[in-house]
């Protein structure tokens, strides 16, 4: 196995992992809350380092990125493992998994980035599971793809502390957020994790420098008051920016939450109209299949930028990051050449 970074020894073969923001003191023969980083000896180890659990070429709208790449293909992997306990996870069969009961297959990580440039893709996201846990792999694979120019990207529940962000920063390009809830009570109660290292990640993400896109599934009677859909809109504009997309999902009953019915259309609109009232200039929603609220539109002269049916797109009145209609300079990432 391949030993972990980002842990320390605590005596008596204890080991304490800096990861994520469990923080897990781990016993000897023992793993973390994640399941796949191991202590052997006072050791600690990446387990599913190298092995993978899903592959596949996805378009980048799919993660989703409206504003990273657009248009473009990614080289999507997926381990086993996680750090949440999300009762309505739409991968829990790999998520909640763990080396033991799930098949993996072992994938190096110059293999992984021959098989993204062969397939012409533009980037690499690490997705599906929570890319966190995979921090050994996903570091050494994103090094060897950035002196390849593809771009990277982290699908992530962003519950990683701020020594692992350091770390990753020099390779990761996108950092694609989900922001479950504005409730410590949800995020203890649905998903067994804590609401602030979220904030938190996600204000370093931007300040290292990662483009930042949120995700905020929006599940009734859970998550889905405007209230706090309001407390959480106005802590992205100050914090992360008015120019950050904030993508608002329709929830369909999964896992452990089949009981509750999808979100109705009139409540993910009102939470986009708001998101727009507050100052978000690029807010969609997504699970909408052909719904204009898909689309990318200038926050000045409101022309049509990129049209979106799904995980199809056709650009309008965009030219590279510049608005045709009136000249406005939109926030879109469409080359990663530099980083």
């Amino acid at each position: 196995m391949h030993k972990a970074l980002r842990y320390e020894s605590i005596g008596e073969n204890k080991v304490k992992c800096s990861l994520c923001g469990h923080r897990c003191v781990i016993n000897e023969g023992h793993s973390g809350i994640c399941g796949v980083r191991v202590n052997e000896n006072g050791t600690l180890y990446a387990s599913t380092y190298g092995k993978i659990a899903a592959e596949a070429i996805d378009p980048i709208e799919k993660k989703p990125l409206f504003h990273f790449l657009p248009g473009s293909d990614v080289y999507s992997l997926g381990g086993v493992g996680c750090n949440f306990r999300c009762t309505h996870c739409q991968n829990w069969q790999i998520s909640q998994s763990n080396p033991d009961t799930c098949m993996l297959r072992e994938l190096d990580p110059d293999e992984a980035v021959s098989r993204a440039l062969d397939s012409s893709c533009q980037s690499i996201a690490w997705t599906y599971n929570e890319p966190t846990i995979w921090h050994e792999y996903a570091i050494d694979m994103g090094n060897i793809a950035r002196e390849y120019g593809l771009g990277t990207i982290y699908v992530t529940n962003g519950y990683m502390t701020e020594e692992a962000l350091l770390e990753l920063s020099p390779m990761l390009n996108a950092f694609r957020v989900d922001l479950k809830a504005f409730s410590d009570d949800f995020y203890r109660k649905i998903c067994g994790a804590r609401l602030q290292p979220v904030l938190d990640s996600s204000v370093v993400a931007r300040e290292l420098g990662m483009h930042v896109e949120t995700v905020t599934l929006i599940i009734p009677g859970l998550n889905d008051s405007l209230d706090e859909m309001k407390a959480l809109i106005s802590w992205v504009v100050e914090n992360l920016g008015p120019d950050t997309p904030m993508h608002f999902t329709r929830f369909h009953p999964d896992y452990k939450m089949t009981e509750i019915e999808a979100t109705p259309l009139k409540t993910l609109e009102k939470i986009y109209l708001m998101a727009k009232d507050l100052g978000i200039n690029y807010p969609y929603l997504g699970n909408v299949m052909a719904h204009p609220f898909e689309n990318t539109y200038c926050p000045e002269c409101n022309s049509l930028l990129i049209e979106r049916s799904g995980y199809n797109l056709r650009f309008r009145e965009l030219d590279g990051d510049i608005c045709m209609g009136c000249g406005e300079k939109i926030p879109v990432v469409r080359d990663v050449k530099e980083k």
